[in-house]
């Protein structure tokens, strides 16, 4: 497997990590592989993450799935954050790493990606078996009938009852939304189900909630028909997505990462590299 990078790029790198990554593609090349991503693969698309070494800590925790289902007030001001962030998030585009991995998932030898992204971008660049793990904020569920509807359709209705809100202008942060001041989402006016009048919540899985049983077997399926774990862009740090680290080192099968800054699962790494995701790509997918 050749690499894909200029050789000037490859003479950047310190020699020791240029040797690993190349290894690391020959231990690969005709194995299956199952490949779990997180934010950090997204963030050459111009989507933000909290974790990166560059990052600054957050201002405010993320929300709680029990503080969206039981409060009416947090759920007035997810909506209206999200009704501000939703035109910029649903416009980003995959980048070359997404593309890279469509590309490798039509050479047969991935089996259905594993991510822990809600924004699609495997999707639109042509990934055919992307699991989402956290679901995609794309949709949206009533909690009461369990009716899915599109995120568009339900932003058309935001924009009919909050011109005021939706005037304002602020960055969009990794999970779509906004910071917002309080005198406008006291104002956010948040529609209910078309179906049965009950309430509305993105179809993602908040802190504190749990991925289907039937999306985690199914995430499990890929990992046992798979010879190695590949994670790209996660720090781990949430165990829906250590959990399958935790899986394959109990079946005895080597786990390498990429990412940049510490992860969950380093100590558990047969190969660690602090590297974009980007640039390891270059070298370990295929070409076409």
């Amino acid at each position: 497997m050749s690499s894909n990078l200029p050789r000037t790029a490859l003479a950047s790198w310190p020699h020791e990590e240029h040797a690993e990554l190349t290894q690391l593609a020959h231990q690969l090349r005709g194995r299956q592989v199952c490949v779990l991503t997180g934010a950090g693969i997204s963030t050459d698309s111009g989507i933000p993450d909290y974790r990166s070494p560059d990052r600054p800590p957050r201002t405010r925790p993320p929300i709680q799935h029990r503080e969206f289902v039981q409060s009416a007030e947090m759920r007035q001001r997810y909506w209206a954050r999200s009704a501000l962030g939703w035109p910029r998030f649903r416009a980003f585009e995959p980048n070359a790493t997404h593309h890279a991995l469509a590309r490798w998932e039509a050479s047969g030898t991935l089996t259905p990606l594993l991510t822990q992204n809600v924004d699609r971008l495997h999707h639109k660049a042509g990934h055919r078996e992307a699991l989402e793990l956290h679901g995609a904020l794309e949709r949206v569920v009533c909690l009461a009938c369990g009716a899915l509807g599109s995120r568009d359709r339900l932003q058309s209705r935001f924009v009919e009852t909050n011109a005021r809100v939706l005037a304002a202008e602020y960055a969009v942060l990794p999970d779509g939304d906004v910071d917002l001041p309080d005198d406008l989402v006291r104002d956010f006016v948040v529609p209910a189900c078309e179906t049965c009048g009950g309430v509305l919540m993105p179809d993602v899985v908040f802190f504190g909630g749990n991925v289907p049983k039937e999306r985690v077997d199914a995430a499990f399926a890929s990992l046992d028909a798979a010879d190695w774990l590949l994670v790209l862009g996660s720090s781990l740090t949430v165990f829906s997505g250590y959990r399958f680290v935790l899986r394959a080192v109990a079946q005895g099968k080597p786990v390498a990462i990429v990412n940049r800054g510490p992860t969950r699962g380093d100590a558990h790494a047969t190969v660690r590299l602090e590297l974009g995701v980007a640039e390891a790509l270059a070298v370990l997918a295929p070409l076409p």
